[in-house]
């Protein structure tokens, strides 16, 4: 079966925010697994895997942010895959 995978980069006030922690909480709630890691141009970038919906619940959390980071982009490149990820991971 098709597994949907989307790489989001995130862009704007997003590091030292505590947004990869954001991150990984939002997608373990929505049965996501994945990575997300800080870039060194100031961007977030994460790899989500499941299904589309679920998907896209969390690129709209995303969007938003935690409390403290201001989210000025959100580009998302959808792929399919077929290989799963077992768990969902803070990289650095």
């Amino acid at each position: 079966f098709i597994i949907m995978v989307a790489r989001v980069f995130i862009s704007g006030f997003v590091q030292g925010v505590g947004f990869r922690q954001f991150v990984k909480q939002n997608a373990l709630k929505l049965g996501l697994t994945g990575w997300v890691k800080n870039l060194k141009d100031n961007r977030v970038e994460v790899t989500f895997q499941g299904s589309k919906e679920q998907i896209e619940k969390i690129i709209a959390i995303c969007e938003k942010g935690p409390f403290l980071s201001e989210v000025k982009d959100v580009e998302v490149i959808w792929e399919e895959v077929n290989r799963q990820f077992e768990s969902f991971e803070i990289e650095r």
